[in-house]
Formats: C-alpha cells, sequence, structure tokens
C-alpha cells in the first residue's frame, strides 16, 4: 500500500476508521485519528533507525486520550491496569501531521506520523533516526494472544520466580527437582533454577543452578513456543511453552512427556516513575527495555 501522509490522504465518506467516520479531510484531524483507538501496539521488532525513544522502548501499547498519554509497560494484567490503557505517563498534542509528546520522565519528542492502513501507522521522531510501528486496536478487540506470544521473553521477566504448582504423567527426569525457575530481567537469555521446597518466600530462594535459554517460533503455530534451557553445567532441557493466563505458564517435557504448570510469584512492576504507591511486590523504573528479538523456527516433527 502506498504510505501517504495523514491530513493528506483523499478521504472518502465511506472509509471508516474504527470509532470514527472520516467525512472529507476538512473534519479530519490527527488528534481525533490517534484517540480513535483505544491501544496502540507497538510492534517493536520492525523498528528501524539507530535511534531510540526510552518510554517507546518501555512499553507495549501507547494510548492518546483528551491530551493525556497512557502507557502499559508490563505484559501482565494487562487489560485491567486503567481500565486497560495502563497507566498516565505524560501529555500529547498534534499540529497538522505532527505527534507532540511530553512524557513525565523522558521530556519532549515530536513524531512525523504516517499512515500505511486504517489502523496502522508509523512514526518518525524528528530529532533523531527512528522510527515506529504502531497498530490500533479497541480494548474489546485486541489480541492478547499476539502480545504474550511476540513478547515471551519479556512476560517471563515479569516474575521474580515461576514456582512449579503441578506435574502430570510423564517419565520420572531431572527436571522433576527443579521447583522454581527466574528469568532474569538484566539479559533476555539468562535464567536461573531452584531446587528449595515449594512455598518458600522467593526472597530465600536459593538458585543452584545458571544457564542460558532460547525461545523459537513452532511452525503453524501461534500460541505455542520452544523453550530450550542450557544448562551451564552441560545439560539441555527442552520444552513446549504455552501461556495459560497472566499468572500461570505450561512447560511439556519432550524427552519425558510430562506437562509441569509453573506459576508467577513476585509480580515485577515497571513504572514511569519513583515513589508511586502500589500494592505489588517489586517495582522497577529502569533496567528493562525491548529488544528486536530474532527468533528461529523450529518443526513440531521433534515429538515423532
Amino acid at each position: 500500500m502506498k504510505r501517504l501522509k495523514l491530513l493528506f490522504l483523499f478521504i472518502t465518506a465511506s472509509i471508516t476508521l474504527t470509532s470514527c467516520v472520516v467525512q472529507n479531510e476538512n473534519d479530519f484531524s490527527l488528534n481525533e485519528y490517534v484517540s480513535s483507538y483505544d491501544l496502540w501496539y507497538i510492534d517493536y521488532h520492525r523498528t528501524e533507525g539507530s535511534g531510540e525513544v526510552p518510554f517507546l522502548s518501555k512499553a507495549f501499547t501507547v494510548s492518546f486520550l483528551n491530551g493525556t498519554m497512557y502507557a502499559n509497560n508490563n505484559i501482565t494484567d494487562i487489560g485491567k491496569t486503567g481500565n486497560g490503557l495502563g497507566i498516565a505517563v505524560g501529555n500529547y498534542g498534534t499540529n497538522q501531521t505532527v505527534l507532540e509528546t511530553d512524557h513525565d520522565l523522558n521530556g519532549n519528542y515530536n513524531f512525523e506520523v504516517i499512515q500505511l492502513s486504517n489502523n496502522e501507522i508509523r512514526i518518525d521522531d524528528l530529532s533523531q533516526n527512528v522510527s515506529y510501528y504502531l497498530i490500533g486496536y479497541q480494548t474489546n478487540s485486541f489480541d492478547y494472544d499476539k502480545l504474550f506470544y511476540e513478547n515471551i521473553e519479556y512476560f517471563l521477566q515479569e516474575y521474580v520466580a515461576w514456582e512449579k504448582t503441578n506435574e502430570i504423567d510423564g517419565t520420572p527426569n531431572p527436571f522433576d527437582e527443579e521447583h522454581f525457575l527466574q528469568f532474569t530481567p538484566e539479559n533476555d537469555v539468562t535464567f536461573r533454577s531452584s531446587h528449595d521446597a515449594f512455598g518458600t518466600n522467593i526472597d530465600y530462594l536459593n538458585w543452584e543452578y545458571i544457564g542460558g535459554y532460547e525461545i523459537a517460533n513452532i511452525s503453524g503455530y501461534n500460541d505455542l513456543k520452544f523453550l530450550t534451557l542450557n544448562y551451564d553445567g552441560g545439560d539441555t532441557e527442552e520444552f513446549e511453552l504455552s501461556v495459560i493466563n497472566d499468572g500461570k505458564i505450561k512447560l511439556f517435557h519432550i524427552s519425558s512427556e510430562t506437562m509441569y504448570t509453573f506459576s508467577g510469584r513476585g509480580f515485577v512492576q515497571y513504572l514511569k516513575a519513583k515513589n508511586k504507591k502500589i500494592t505489588k511486590t517489586t517495582v522497577r523504573n529502569n533496567g528493562r527495555k525491548r529488544t528486536k528479538i530474532q527468533r528461529k523456527t523450529v518443526d513440531r516433527k521433534y515429538l515423532k
């Protein structure tokens, strides 16, 4: 599709932009357009350029409503926090085809907005070489599965620990002794594990083992990933990884055919600023930002 700048589109009365019907170019404005979608999903893996806008690197969605800018910096509780919009992170305005933002921590950033389709835009930072791709959704039609599985590494990082809470069938194997897993935010490929007793306070867990992990796509499946744990001691464990909800995951152990359920313990909330009063276990204001993740794709024939 030919990329056309907003306000220079030839718009007829038959075109509908989800929550508003565009009558003609005089009735149309950038402000109306960006607020016509509840959520803009930041398709970070398509980001172009060498620059960076910090608040967009941390967020999974942004929203623009009545001059206030919102963001979901966590996957957990998305759809619930701020009635789905997330937390207020700053203000915004529009000037012809330019979106002007004022983030509470990061300051001012201005973007040229390029419309790619009815619900997809590219925003080009006017002060540096970086472009972000945003996809518009209403909260009642947002693709939560897409969010979870496209950003599964970040979801795993949103709990201090994952505790094994169920184990079904399968052949006895060494992984039966692994009671807790941790995926660290400092490095998208590091994990730790613990044999501590079930119910141990997460602040006192002894992470006996450490290693690297890799997540791959599975050909033909959008709701399944292939997880490999490579222990520093030389052992390797392989699983099919699926998400039950925003607090539980399933790991199907390939070699033993055991199905494990792990539940998140100690939700880590990523906020825009310090001194926020919350009831969650842990708050982090920095130390994590999204990066462009390149995953390999495997065929499910490994199960045969």
